[in-house]
């Protein structure tokens, strides 16, 4: 009698279970179709730390002695994506370094545009945005070469002692034609743990 009142009466869990999975499953899926959708496909490192997304058609490439990663255009190879990782005072927060204004104008000093680098840079947009308990400045650059000028867009978070700084480059040709994906890439740019 047991048994007849166990099946009968009681649903079985293993219906809601499949649902369950087919939703996580469907949601994902989803997720991937609108970032492929938008031309963005997705990149996480391999520790775990970090994930952004990239345009379609971009590839890695390696780089020894400088940024942690790059990706360029395959059709467009003077437009890239760069992640520089460096290490800092553990117990500095973004804010300690500066308003987004300053880290924008250290960085144009010390990384765009050095003196004697034959570059000159502008910035052009300095703000701050709260992510979680994380604050990112998201800077805008106009920078100018000898033979031609050039448009930058990144994002600054500091976490445990390291300073993320992630960045998308362009000929100011294409700037138009790219800066709203552009902004969305640069934004996207998380850290995970």
């Amino acid at each position: 009698m047991a048994e007849t009142r166990k099946g009968a009466g009681l649903p079985s869990p293993l219906p809601h279970l499949v649902a369950l999975l087919l939703a996580g499953l469907l949601t994902g899926l989803l997720t991937a179709c609108s970032a492929s959708a938008a031309g963005l496909n997705s990149f996480q490192s391999p520790d775990g730390r970090y994930a952004f997304l990239y345009p379609t058609g971009w590839t890695r490439v390696q780089v020894s002695g400088g940024p942690q990663v790059v990706f360029h255009d395959l059709i467009n190879s003077d437009e890239t994506l760069s992640l520089v990782i460096s290490e800092v005072n553990p117990t500095n927060d973004l804010e300690k370094l500066g308003s987004a204004v300053a880290v924008g104008e250290q960085l144009r000093r010390t990384v765009i545009a050095p003196e004697g680098s034959g570059r000159a840079a502008e910035l052009v947009e300095a703000s701050e945005r709260q992510e979680g308990p994380r604050t990112f400045y998201d800077l805008e650059y106009a920078v100018h070469l000898e033979d031609r000028d050039r448009h930058e867009l990144a994002t600054v978070v500091l976490d445990r002692g390291r300073l993320y700084t992630f960045a998308a480059s362009t000929n100011e040709i294409r700037w138009n034609k790219v800066k709203d994906m552009f902004h969305l890439v640069v934004s996207s740019f998380t850290l995970l743990v």
